[in-house]
């Protein structure tokens, strides 16, 4: 079946908002084995966005693909290519798709920097421990 074939078989198209693209988001992560994935909603705290996902890869290899693989999925669904930053180092990759922030660490890199602990309800981040 080509491209051609399918094109009577679309469905209709899925609708643009963060819940949809937080939905896309986290099965992405889920589908790529991402470790301790945690979303936090950002409504009320800051303009950035509506959520922030940060998630773990096991190696810079996985960081690097699952974040490919978002980005690929987010353009396919939703028509347009999402903001990338730290692919190539695969260390921490960034991604912005306007409602959803995400960021993909390898554990140790993502242990150091403590980012989600700023965010959620009681962080402190001048709490060193």
């Amino acid at each position: 079946m080509t491209a051609d074939d399918t094109a009577g078989l679309m469905t209709a198209p899925i609708e643009l908002n963060s819940e949809t693209l937080l939905a896309l988001i986290l099965s992405s992560l889920d589908d790529d084995k991402a470790l301790e994935v945690v979303q936090i909603n950002l409504r009320g705290k800051t303009e950035i966005g509506d959520y922030m996902v940060v998630a773990s890869g096991r190696s810079t290899r996985q960081v690097s693909a699952m974040a490919e693989k978002l980005v690929d999925r987010v353009k396919h669904t939703f028509g347009f290519t999402a903001k990338v930053e730290g692919r190539d180092t695969g260390d921490w990759v960034l991604i912005d798709t306007g409602d959803v922030i995400v960021h993909i660490f390898r554990p140790e890199v993502r242990e150091f920097y403590q980012l989600e602990k700023m965010w959620q309800p009681g962080g402190d981040s001048s709490d060193p421990n």
